[in-house]
């Protein structure tokens, strides 16, 4: 099956400098989303301190449930909604179980005052120490860094160096931008996330392969061609396999995302940023970072 006619020739590579363009816009207002908000917002995993997941029977708001918790000594919780109905929050609270004993039922007894006995339910409780978020933290970090380091030296040793650092260039791409959403968005980031990240890397890396491969396969069959006419060419065969498998991935990634409920909400919007980007670099980062690098090789002759 083929979306895309085999003669089809899209001029990607003259629209690069507009890619680029559009590129670092979206990357520096991650970036400056990132610091204007002091850095990512890390979840439990990360930050350490205490979540209580709570149900209530009846309809309620973030502002009622704060009044309810003033008499315990919180300190500054964060109440947000969670999931799609407007009856179930997450209260977050920057303090370990070793500070905060029996948190769980304390909360349960303030919240029944306010709202009576049998309206309130419990559903979920977790609790991580500040040492213990910070190591996750990272190991998280020195995972996705781990992980592109061996790409690059794969990459190199499959196809040239040019073509790893074009690859590296393009999941690094992805990765911000996939941040600065997260952060323009006010999302959590916890250890699903991280694997969320890694999927992206991933699954980015693939479509950039498929690429690199059709590229290396006619520099042989068009070696009187001129560099950019190759990966044009290159990236245009390969578009349909490319649309194809990113429209059936957005898919199955969008249901869960509509579909998913709360607990996996973030992990498919990671996923589903990471998929549309992940499919652009390819196109539009990935191979025109090897024009670049063929271009200043010859600047240089």
């Amino acid at each position: 099956m083929q979306l895309i006619k085999p003669d089809t020739n899209f001029d990607f590579v003259g629209k690069r400098k507009l890619a680029l363009i559009i590129s670092a816009v979206l990357i520096l207002v991650g970036l400056a989303s990132l610091a204007v908000k002091g850095g990512p917002n890390y979840g439990i995993d990360f930050a350490g301190g205490t979540l209580v997941q709570v149900k209530f029977s009846a309809d309620t708001d973030a502002g009622e449930i704060k009044q309810a918790l003033d008499g315990l000594d919180l300190g500054s919780p964060v109440v947000q909604s969670f999931g799609d109905g407007q009856n179930e929050f997450l209260i977050r609270v920057d303090r370990s179980s070793g500070e905060l004993q029996g948190l769980s039922a304390q909360m349960l007894t303030a919240l029944e005052g306010k709202y009576e006995a049998g309206n309130v339910e419990i559903r979920r409780v977790e609790m991580v120490g500040p040492q213990v978020g910070k190591d996750l933290r990272n190991k998280g970090i020195k995972a996705i860094f781990y992980a592109m380091l061996g790409i690059l030296v794969y990459i190199s040793w499959r196809f040239e160096f040019r073509f790893a650092v074009g690859a590296i260039v393009a999941l690094v791409h992805d990765v911000l931008i996939t941040l600065g959403m997260f952060s323009i968005f006010g999302k959590e980031i916890d250890l699903p996330i991280i694997a969320a990240f890694l999927a992206i890397i991933g699954y980015s890396l693939n479509d950039t392969i498929i690429v690199y491969d059709r590229i290396r396969e006619n520099l042989g069959k068009h070696h009187k061609e001129s560099f950019p006419f190759i990966v044009n060419r290159s990236v245009n065969e390969t578009l349909s396999r490319t649309l194809l498998t990113s429209g059936t991935t957005l898919l199955v990634v969008l249901a869960l995302f509509v579909l998913g409920g709360g607990v996996i909400h973030n992990f498919a919007f990671a996923m589903l940023v990471g998929v549309m980007v992940g499919t652009y670099s390819s196109i539009f980062v990935a191979s025109p970072v090897l024009i670049f690098w063929e271009e200043r090789k010859k600047a240089k002759a």
